[in-house]
């Protein structure tokens, strides 16, 4: 009782107005008839229920569908074994490079003005409107043995595609705005005012990104990592036309689904393509943990 009135009485005027106006415009939301409220819901519930769990549970259901016995001996196939390290060095070395440029990027065209800067942003959305694909088609023209640089690669015998460096570098590619557009708009919001004080009270450039800037956007940091690092273990259209399909070397976990459910080893597809679903639930409970450390962080400095 004595919390509740003194967080009554430390209300300001305006502030107690602008919480009445809220609840008032949340209570006109809701004037809509209880029949359309449940269609709504009823709807939204049907939508997810059978274009996003059914999915699931048929992908672990076919998966286990000769038990766990069957669903092991799978997954440690010499070729599931090798599709899975790929597919784990690949992510670490585009997450990698991609938090890099991502902070780089982002620290940028969040706390300096200069020209270009539309343009840069520009570029870091590129991805998202190229279809993968066509991504991966242009690391062919340009690492192909008929393209820009092939003949330059052939005769220092350096091998991009068909290998781990052009599979890496189309993840790599694809993956890319992730970090930058998870920060960019934290760092915005942040403004410059801490970054300006630190350096005013003589710390150096280094000094006041790791101990002023870093610390204030490290749940956005995560929250954009954790985005880049599913996509890149789950691409599929780049990493195709840039792997070559070399069994038990180049081919991802997503390539080697395809190749096993085209042989009709659906068990094994199956048990290959559970990690990848496991891999999205994980990645959704993590994203929402960390969307709440980031509405926190809101909140916080709103307040």
């Amino acid at each position: 009782m004595t919390m509740q009135i003194a967080d009554t009485v430390s209300l300001s005027p305006p502030d107690a107005k602008a919480r009445a106006h809220a609840a008032a415009a949340r209570n006109n939301l809701r004037t809509e008839p209880k029949a359309v409220r449940i269609v709504i819901i009823t709807l939204a519930i049907l939508f997810l229920s059978v274009f996003v769990v059914l999915p699931l549970v048929v992908v672990f259901a076919q998966a286990f569908s000769k038990g766990i016995v069957a669903y092991l001996a799978a997954l440690a196939e010499p070729e599931a074994l090798s599709a899975i390290r790929l597919t784990l060095v690949v992510a670490a070395i585009s997450v990698g490079l991609n938090l890099i440029f991502g902070l780089v990027a982002s620290w940028a065209i969040a706390k300096f003005e200069f020209k270009g800067k539309t343009f840069l942003i520009t570029l870091i959305d590129l991805p998202f409107s190229v279809s993968p694909v066509i991504s991966g088609l242009v690391f062919v023209l340009l690492f192909g043995a008929q393209g820009y640089f092939g003949g330059w690669l052939r005769d220092h015998d350096i091998q991009i595609l068909f290998a781990v460096p052009g599979i890496a570098l189309a993840t790599t590619f694809i993956t890319f705005p992730f970090v930058a557009r998870a920060l960019i708009p934290l760092m915005q919001e942040q403004g410059t005012q801490e970054e300006e004080a630190a350096i005013s009270l003589g710390a150096s450039g280094l000094q006041t990104f790791f101990r002023v800037t870093l610390p204030n956007i490290k749940w956005g940091v995560l929250y954009g990592v954790l985005l880049c690092n599913a996509r890149a273990m789950g691409e599929f259209g780049a990493v195709s036309v840039v792997s070559g399909h070399i069994r038990g070397e180049t081919n991802t976990m997503p390539l080697l689904v395809e190749i096993l459910y085209n042989e009709y080893q659906f068990v094994a597809a199956f048990a290959i393509a559970s990690l990848l679903a496991l891999l999205a639930l994980i990645t959704l409970i993590a994203k929402t943990v960390l969307e709440s450390h980031l509405d926190e962080g809101h909140d916080a400095r709103d307040h």
